[in-house]
């Protein structure tokens, strides 16, 4: 009865650790569909942070391809759930091929795009702002010289007005 115990408690090891390999691996749809036809109860536990898919261009014609090969809804709705996409993918994926075959069909980068400006551009927006400032700067300079000015000729006036 004992050994019997062991070699649960073995089988038991063994099934973890296969399970936590596969999941190293990426495989997390194959690991979730293990554990619960092993120990009929899914793992509650869920990733730290969870991770994007991307889909390569062969996946996408290959899924488009079976798709178009089923011929009722049920077979189409099998295959969806086997792979884990929506019906909003194939969507998505067919109005990329109608727009642009093999490049429609690569990954998009995320975030923000790189810019199709000229550098020079970009030079000429720097000098016209740089231009403005100083442009600024010498009207400021213009008007405290006049100030000076006119202040060093009510000097003047007021220094010899005093002398007479």
């Amino acid at each position: 009865m004992l050994t019997a115990e062991k070699i649960k408690v073995a089988h038991e090891v063994e099934e973890s650790r296969r399970v936590r390999e596969i999941s190293r691996v990426g495989a997390s749809q194959e690991v979730d569909a293990h554990r619960v036809s092993m120990t009929g109860v899914p793992d509650p536990e869920v990733p730290a942070k969870a991770t994007r898919r991307r889909f390569t261009a062969e996946y996408k014609r290959r899924i488009l391809k079976q798709a178009d090969a089923c011929t009722d809804p049920s077979s189409l709705g099998a295959l969806l759930r086997r792979e884990g996409l929506y019906s909003s993918n194939l969507k998505t994926w067919r109005r990329q091929v109608e727009q642009g075959a093999l490049s429609a069909l690569t990954p998009r980068k995320r975030g923000r795009k790189q810019s199709d400006r000229s550098p020079l551009v970009a030079e000429n927006e720097k000098l016209r702002r740089e231009n403005e400032r100083l442009a600024e700067r010498l009207r400021r300079a213009e008007i405290i010289i006049d100030v000076q000015k006119k202040v060093s000729q009510m000097l003047k006036t007021s220094a010899e007005g005093g002398d007479d």
